[in-house]
């Protein structure tokens, strides 16, 4: 053990008649470990929100979109699909029409987004098929058939149009619509419910431009857990979109995934040279920006705000040692007329403040982490799943942040042991030993 560490370590087990700087130094290791367990257990909660949130959003929307610079539609659509699915890191395309409509029940409306898709395409680069909760997504397939009459619900003749066989077997034959969950309840809309579809891009007759409309029976209702998603999105069939909106074989966007999302920026840029002059891509990095840069901002917040206490610590640290310093001024002076450099006597400071920094951050890790995983692993802290979607809050340690949290802990615990250690070492042995 090298000369200052023990003196520093000696200098920690403080004795009776130095009970109160005893007390003050337990208080520093205290408060560096309760700083060092909240940046832990608050940056672990913001990166498993942050995880969770990314993930859903990935689920829920295509990694790569391809669309028209002009937006006047994909023409030819199969075989750019076809040749652009084959691109590097391409993982799956599919095609597709976004919309903006009204789709109204009776006395409510509201307005919507209603995407145009290919089921079985749409599973290869998305998610949200599959988080229907109520009916089923396989009534969107182009080659379903409507419901067969149910000959327990017929009240009078099968060729009286206003009978209830007739009417069933209308309904059926309606082309089928999911509906976002927040949407649904906002509608009073039911599986298997009647909702009007009106799009606000109309058609031209002798009486003027007239909205286009069409009744669909909701198929489905989703439940993504995203408010943006579930309460103004709505899914039908590729065919009925485009007959809706009177776009014959046109789509507006083309959608893929690729293997690595982290490099979905890159692959878009390769996708819009191979698609060629007229296109243009975007990514979920940059359609999700706003979102991603407040997280970030929140995460800076709480490096800030939660490292204040580490520094409410570093103060005690500094109280510690200069009162250290003034309690063993005779013990420097001995130690430096005995021989003991300037140096030296810094040093066992230096190393005393450390120690105590190194102590609590080591304290600090093992109760934040160990939070961190009870509330992660057991779901000890549970939330209103209707406000955030989710019923606990998530947990997600990461070991780069653990390496950020101990450099400032270390960092802090050292800058507060430079002035006393200067102190310490500007200390005269004559002037100290006069009176003894």
């Amino acid at each position: 053990m090298r000369f200052e560490l023990f003196i520093a370590a000696r200098y920690l087990r403080a004795k009776r008649r130095q009970a109160f700087i005893g007390i003050i130094t337990g208080i520093s290791i205290l408060g560096v470990a309760a700083g060092v367990a909240s940046l832990i257990v608050a940056l672990a909660i913001n990166n498993g929100f942050r995880q969770d949130l990314q993930e859903r959003l990935i689920g829920s929307t295509s990694h790569v979109s391809l669309l028209r610079i002009a937006d006047d539609g994909i023409k030819n659509w199969p075989p750019l699909v076809e040749r652009l699915s084959r691109q590097p890191h391409v993982v799956a395309a599919a095609p597709a029409i976004f919309e903006q409509v009204l789709i109204s029940r009776g006395p409510r409306a509201r307005g919507a987004v209603l995407k145009g898709m290919i089921p079985a395409d749409e599973r290869k680069v998305g998610d949200l098929l599959n988080t229907i909760k109520e009916g089923s997504a396989a009534a969107l397939d182009e080659s379903e058939n409507p419901l067969p009459d149910n000959p327990a619900t017929q009240t009078s003749t099968p060729d009286s149009p206003d009978s209830l066989s007739a009417v069933h077997a209308r309904v059926a034959a309606m082309p089928p619509i999911i509906l976002g969950k927040d949407m649904a309840d906002n509608l009073g809309a039911k599986v298997g419910d009647v909702v009007l579809v009106t799009s606000p891009q109309g058609e031209l007759t002798p009486f003027g431009m007239v909205p286009k409309y069409s009744r669909y029976r909701v198929a489905g209702i989703f439940n993504s857990g995203f408010f943006d998603y579930d309460s103004s999105w709505a899914f039908t069939r590729l065919s009925d979109a485009q007959r809706l909106f009177g776009l014959g074989d046109l789509i507006s966007v083309i959608e893929f995934k690729v293997d690595d999302i982290d490099k979905a920026d890159i692959v878009s840029h390769q996708l819009e040279d191979a698609a060629g002059k007229g296109f243009m891509a975007t990514n979920w990095k940059e359609q999700n920006k706003a979102l991603f840069h407040a997280l970030n901002m929140e995460r800076l917040v709480t490096y800030i705000t939660v490292g204040l206490i580490v520094f409410v610590a570093a103060l005690n640290i500094l109280i510690s040692l200069i009162m250290m310093v003034m309690e063993k001024t005779k013990d420097i002076a001995v130690l430096m007329s005995m021989g003991t450099r300037k140096s030296q006597i810094r040093n066992i400071f230096i190393t005393q403040g450390v120690l105590i920094g190194v102590i609590g951050t080591a304290l600090g890790l093992l109760l934040g982490y160990a939070i961190s995983y009870a509330g992660g692993h057991y779901h000890m802290i549970h939330l209103s799943p209707e406000v955030y979607s989710i019923d606990y809050v998530p947990f997600a340690p990461r070991l780069k942040d653990a390496v950020w949290v101990v450099l400032v802990a270390l960092g802090v615990s050292f800058i507060a042991t430079l002035y006393p250690s200067w102190s310490a070492g500007r200390t005269l042995p004559a002037e100290s030993l006069r009176y003894e």
